[in-house]
């Protein structure tokens, strides 16, 4: 299968990478911070899965129009998205460099684009279209989750700047 290139690929950009990675995690590398850090990455997740198809049941009780979409845009271009990670297969930032995850994962590969980032995102663009505020609110959030998982070291921050800019394309697809 083809690769994605590899942010910072070479050795001497390896050296790069663990380095930026060590400075942005220094601070965060406490008794107390790690184990806030994880739960902060599992409760974020946990709020779009939980709230998604509550979100849908809303939808159908209020909206029924807008349910179809609702379903269908977030779930065809999260298979697209996943079927993407699949073919281009690219490493986690922890099993290319040699650094230390704040965020323990076992999986490999299938880093671009995140798609805790893409969920986040195109949950929170159908959230906009109901509610603004509640909207703008969860797409904070995301864009927390995606610092998060940086932060975690189970994706470069392309990874989730590309799962970002996808969820909000998608979700565009409701203003159209």
């Amino acid at each position: 299968m083809a690769s994605l290139p590899v942010l910072c690929n070479n050795s001497n950009m390896n050296t790069d990478y663990k380095t930026f990675y060590e400075e942005l995690t220094e601070p965060y590398r406490t008794e107390g911070a790690v184990p806030l850090i994880n739960t902060f990455n599992d409760l974020i997740t946990f709020l779009f899965y939980v709230l998604y198809p509550l979100l849908l049941v809303y939808i159908y009780i209020n909206f029924r129009t807008l349910f179809w979409k609702s379903l269908l845009v977030p779930a065809v271009s999260f298979l697209l998205i996943s079927l993407f990670r699949v073919i281009f297969d690219r490493p986690r930032p922890y099993e290319v460099h040699d650094i230390d995850p704040l965020i323990q994962k076992s999986s490999r590969g299938h880093s671009m684009p995140s798609r805790h980032i893409f969920s986040c995102m195109v949950i929170a663009m159908t959230v906009l279209q109901i509610n603004s505020e509640v909207g703008i609110l969860l797409l904070l959030a995301g864009a927390s989750e995606g610092f998060i998982r940086v932060l975690g070291g189970v994706h470069y921050p392309d990874d989730v700047i590309a799962g970002a800019v996808l969820g909000v394309l998608a979700g565009l697809i409701y203003f159209i």
